[in-house]
C-alpha cells in the first residue's frame, strides 16, 4: 500500500434538508448532476497540472447525498482519480437510496464500502431529525448492504433529538448490531446545535448536555458489548474495521478536496473551494480554480493540532503532554507511555485540548 493520501468529493444535492444539518447542501438541484461530474473531473485536471499528487489510498464521497447520483457518474468520477492499489472508496449513503440495483451498480463503479445515514429506528424520533425512512427497513436495508458485494459497510447513529428515550437506543443498537448482515463499523454523534439551522432557532428541541452525556456513556456499553472498540471519540468498529480515510484526518495527513466548499490539506497548508454551486460550476466551465482561501499552519500550530487530534484517538498523546493529568484519573488512562481519554475523559474532551503541551 502506498503512503496514506485521501480524496474527498463533496456531493451537495439533497432530496430534503434535516433541521440539524448546517453543510454546503443543494435541494431542488439535481438537474445539475452530469454538470457537476464533469466540474469535479475538471477541477482534479486543473488541479493536476500545477501539483504531482501520489496516488490515492482512500476516497470519500460525502455530502450531501451522494446516493443521489446515479453509479454510472460515480464511476465516471472514479475513472478519472488516480488510485492506488486496494484503495479504500467509501460513499455516503442515505436508506431510500439503498435499492438493489443502485447497490450493485456503485459496488460496479467501484465504490467498496457504505456509510449509511440510518439515524435512528424509532419513527418519532426519525421525524424529529426530519428522515424519510422507517425505522422497521434497517435489517432489510443491512441485507441489500451485506448482498451488494461491498467489501465493507458503516451505519451512522445521532443521539439527543427530542423525544428520544434510552430504550430508542438501544432498540436502533439491536437493530443494527444484532442480525446477520450487521455492519464493521458504527459511527455515533451526539446531535449538536449549528447556527443557522431550524433547530438552533427552536430552543425547545435543543438538547441537554447532561442527556447527552447519558446517551453517549450507554452507546459505548452497548457496542463495547458487541465487539465494538472506539478509535475516535464518534467512531466505534470491530478489529480491521475502521475506516481509512477518516483516521487519514486524524493522522494529520494530506488529501486533496474536490467540489464546492471542499477543504484540502498538504504539507501544512490547506485551502478550500467556494461555497456557491453556481459559482463553483461557473469556474470550472472556464477552467478556472475554485479555490476560494488558503492558510499555513507549522511549527507550535501544527504540532498542537496534531496533539489534539491524537487525544480524540485511542491512540492518545505522549505522557507529559496534558497538564495536571496525574490529578484527573477518572479523564485519562495511562497505556504503556501514553495518556488516552477515558470514556468520562471523551465526554469532556475539549477541555482535555485546552490542557495540552507541546514543549
Amino acid at each position: 500500500m502506498s503512503d496514506p493520501f485521501g480524496i474527498y468529493v463533496h456531493v451537495p444535492f439533497c432530496g430534503t434538508r434535516c433541521d440539524y444539518c448546517a453543510f454546503v447542501t443543494y435541494v431542488g438541484r439535481d438537474e445539475l448532476h452530469e454538470a457537476y461530474v464533469a466540474a469535479l473531473i475538471a477541477e482534479y485536471e486543473l488541479v493536476r497540472r500545477g501539483t504531482e499528487y501520489p496516488p490515492a489510498t482512500s476516497v470519500f464521497f460525502g455530502g450531501g447525498t451522494p446516493s443521489r447520483i446515479e453509479a454510472p457518474l460515480i464511476g465516471r468520477v472514479l475513472r478519472t482519480l488516480d488510485l492506488a492499489p486496494g484503495a479504500e472508496v467509501t460513499l455516503e449513503l442515505n436508506p431510500e437510496d439503498a435499492t438493489h440495483a443502485h447497490l450493485d451498480g456503485l459496488v460496479t463503479a467501484g465504490v467498496n464500502r457504505f456509510s449509511m445515514g440510518i439515524q435512528a429506528s424509532s419513527p418519532k424520533v426519525l421525524a424529529e431529525l426530519g428522515r424519510v425512512h422507517r425505522g422497521d427497513e434497517i435489517p432489510e436495508l443491512l441485507e441489500r448492504l451485506g448482498r451488494s458485494g461491498a467489501e465493507r459497510w458503516s451505519v451512522d447513529l445521532i443521539l439527543g433529538a427530542r423525544g428520544e428515550k434510552d430504550a430508542d437506543v438501544v432498540a436502533a443498537v439491536e437493530a443494527i448490531c444484532d442480525g446477520p448482515a450487521a455492519p464493521g463499523h458504527v459511527s455515533a454523534y451526539l446531535l449538536t446545535v449549528e447556527k443557522g439551522t431550524p433547530l438552533s432557532r427552536d430552543k425547545a428541541r435543543h438538547p441537554d448536555d447532561e442527556v447527552l452525556a447519558t446517551r453517549y456513556e450507554l452507546i459505548d456499553e452497548l457496542l463495547r458489548a458487541r465487539g465494538f472498540e472506539w478509535y475516535e471519540i464518534s467512531n466505534w468498529a470491530r478489529p480491521g474495521q475502521e475506516c481509512r480515510h477518516n483516521q487519514l484526518y486524524w493522522e494529520q495527513g494530506d488529501y486533496l478536496g474536490l467540489g464546492v466548499a471542499a477543504h484540502s490539506h498538504r504539507a501544512g497548508r490547506r485551502s478550500w473551494n467556494i461555497s456557491n454551486l453556481d459559482t463553483y460550476l461557473e469556474r470550472l466551465g472556464s477552467a478556472q480554480s475554485p479555490e476560494a482561501g488558503e492558510e499555513r499552519v507549522d511549527g507550535a500550530s501544527l504540532a498542537f493540532e496534531r496533539l489534539a487530534l491524537a487525544l480524540r484517538t485511542r491512540q492518545g498523546v505522549p505522557r507529559g503532554a496534558i497538564q495536571g493529568a496525574d490529578e484527573l484519573p477518572e479523564f485519562v488512562d495511562v497505556v504503556g507511555d501514553r495518556l488516552v481519554l477515558s470514556r468520562r475523559g471523551r465526554l469532556v474532551a475539549d477541555e482535555m485540548v485546552r490542557r495540552l503541551k507541546t514543549d
